[in-house]
């Protein structure tokens, strides 16, 4: 006969609600009851029946929405989703949007009911579309956003902020003090919040340095690889040249170094090259790149315990239950002085 939650009770001499405690790992057990309920699980080879689980209420699932085009970032933002979910005993169910759809919201509702899922991660730009979170909170759906800013945009909506403009800031500055005046900047999708995070904290940089903001060297682009490569073409093809280039991301410097090259520039020499994120882009070419350490895996971390913290129903007051993040300047081969200094 297969084994139940009441045979495991029996077992282990507690009652089938701390069994079931235990196994959803929920707080409040003591260490020796815990103990005697898992031995009594492996000694009857009990495998819990998550179905029941779902018909029960309770919740075994969380899902991760995404619409971004960076796949490194997904990547780890995924595993570290993951890694909070073994420990808490939770499936994650992923499910990528087209956040410009006109049935956006209706789609994440219908895959949210229809997973059973109990809550939900949003990653940018869905993260940060007012219409989504309210569709969301109208639904009594709980979530966790992570979102660029330097503090949490709605103290009601909690979230993982992350401070692009502080370190888009320090990124240029670091710049200007090697001796860099004609800094281009490119950057990513205007839907991104990220996007222009970055250039505020650029030109706040430039302003608060001295140095002219050109609008020849503002190109707006994509988050991506070829599109680092384009506008790298028009920018050393003009008339006037950058002796830097702050990109958006890794993946656009990557592009930026592939299209100096085939133009004869030498790295960093002729042009210096920044990067953002620390993904693998920026350890995989040569030379490696500087950047800005993004702790993706951490904030997706952070970001999975506070939700299922939230779905276990503490946390009722979300004052102060939101963190921040502040990527780190890692300076590598790809920057030095420009030549005429």
């Amino acid at each position: 006969m297969k084994p139940t939650i009441k045979h495991v009770a029996k077992l282990a001499g507690v009652s089938f609600k701390t069994v079931s405690r235990v196994i959803n790992k929920e707080d409040g057990v003591v260490p020796e009851l815990q103990e005697r309920v898992w031995k009594a699980v492996k000694e009857l080879n009990y495998k819990p029946n998550k179905s029941a689980r779902v018909l029960r209420g309770a919740v075994s699932s969380i899902g991760l929405i995404y619409d971004n085009p960076n796949s490194n970032y997904i990547i780890e933002m995924q595993n570290g989703i993951l890694s909070e979910c073994r420990t808490k005993g939770y499936e994650l169910v992923i499910h990528p949007c087209q956040s410009k759809s006109p049935n956006l919201i209706d789609e994440i509702l219908e895959m949210t009911d229809r997973s059973q899922v109990g809550g939900l991660i949003l990653t940018p730009p869905i993260s940060e579309m007012p219409e989504v979170l309210k569709a969301l909170q109208e639904k009594s759906i709980k979530s966790v956003s992570v979102l660029s800013g330097s503090e949490p945009p709605d103290p009601k909506v909690p979230c993982m902020f992350v401070d692009d403009r502080g370190a888009a800031y320090r990124i240029t500055e670091y710049l200007v003090k090697l001796g860099h005046n004609e800094i281009a900047f490119l950057g990513g999708e205007q839907t991104h919040k990220s996007n222009s995070e970055r250039f505020e904290g650029y030109r706040l940089a430039l302003r608060d340095n001295g140095v002219e903001l050109k609008d020849l060297f503002i190109l707006p682009g994509e988050f991506t690889f070829e599109s680092g490569v384009e506008r790298t073409n028009r920018l050393l093809s003009g008339k006037q040249k950058p002796t830097a280039v702050f990109a958006g991301n890794d993946e656009i410097a990557a592009g930026v170094l592939f299209a100096s090259r085939l133009h004869g520039c030498s790295v960093p020499e002729d042009l210096s090259i920044v990067g953002f994120e620390d993904s693998p882009f920026s350890r995989q070419t040569w030379p490696n790149l500087t950047t800005a350490q993004q702790p993706n895996r951490d904030i997706a971390h952070e970001a999975t315990t506070l939700l299922v913290s939230l779905l276990k129903g503490r946390n009722k007051d979300l004052a102060n239950v939101s963190k921040g993040f502040s990527p780190q300047l890692i300076v590598r081969q790809s920057t030095c002085p420009p030549r005429n200094e």
